[in-house]
């Protein structure tokens, strides 16, 4: 026991330590009884509570040999978040992220959940600043040292627009497309 808890354990009644989001699943799959096949992908979301502040963090992976349209995706994906990553400092506008998250999916055929953004985090587990990965948004902010915050661009294949399944937590795809997403908890500094 190291003493860290699972922070979506019971986070508004979700039912699992963690989430995992299957090929057209955006974000927040609760786990269950289907058997993983051979060129899935996957994404695990694990956030801890430790010593009275939370960390978010969640990467995609391939089951078995995916095919080059869910290869791409997932490169793509990580790719966007480094960039988005690359431009984090004190005096950069939040909005900017989705600016360069978008123009870049884009650019590859790819398009950007806009239900979903990344946030502040800390001791809450989920609180400002809001930070959305697509252009043209209006987050207000900008960044500052001590700063903690998420980016987690959730990447489609086709329609950035996305279904939320009868258990209230489930986001998928609109036209049942593969999903990816990568997170990363950002603390700027000096």
């Amino acid at each position: 026991d190291n003493g860290a808890y699972p922070s979506p354990l019971n986070y508004y009644n979700f039912r699992k330590s963690l989430c995992t989001s299957v090929n057209e699943v955006i974000c927040h799959g609760i786990p269950d009884t289907r058997p993983l096949e051979d060129g899935d992908i996957v994404n695990l979301d694990v956030s801890v509570y430790k010593k009275g502040y939370h960390s978010d963090l969640n990467e995609t992976y391939f089951i078995g040999k995916p095919d080059p349209d869910s290869k791409f995706l997932v490169e793509k994906t990580y790719r966007a978040l480094e960039k988005a990553i690359s431009i984090c400092k004190p005096g950069v506008m939040y909005k900017e992220l989705g600016n360069v998250i978008e123009k870049y999916v884009t650019e590859h055929g790819l398009s950007v959940v806009r239900t979903y953004c990344g946030h502040g985090v800390g001791k809450h587990f989920h609180c400002a600043p809001n930070v959305p990965h697509y252009s043209g948004n209006k987050t207000p902010g900008f960044m500052k040292a001590g700063h903690i915050f998420t980016i987690e661009p959730m990447i489609n294949q086709g329609t950035w627009k996305d279904v939320t399944w009868p258990d209230d937590w489930t986001a998928v795809t609109a036209d049942g497309k593969r999903s990816a997403q990568f997170e990363h908890t950002i603390l700027i500094t000096e």
